[in-house]
């Protein structure tokens, strides 16, 4: 089976602080940088759906603007109350200055 990877935009655009806002497969996504990676995780608190792409990050975590929960960038745990499921996460990679998401099959 083999995958696709979707452009969703150019990876100056990501950093540590300011997650990348995208749409793969029709769900919405964050991109985040930690270091030299990229992850990519839903962009849905799994506690009450609220948008994390205004989230702060810090110690490749990003905290849910709401109510303060906190999910581990490269597993998607959720690592804090009020949050208890894990955020989904997708492969994502840097290629030629450009960000790529792998498209769920």
């Amino acid at each position: 089976m083999s995958s696709d990877w979707v452009d969703v935009g150019g990876a100056e655009a990501v950093s540590e602080t300011a997650p990348l806002s995208a749409e793969v497969d029709g769900v919405a996504l964050v991109i985040v940088r930690c270091g030299r990676e990229l992850y990519a995780v839903e962009d849905r608190c799994t506690h009450d759906g609220e948008s994390l792409g205004t989230g702060h990050v810090e110690d490749c975590q990003i905290i849910c603007p709401r109510h303060g929960a906190h999910f581990c960038l490269r597993t998607g745990e959720a690592l804090t109350p009020p949050a208890y499921e894990p955020l989904r996460t997708y492969r994502v990679r840097e290629q030629d200055g450009r960000v790529l998401v792998e498209s769920q099959p």
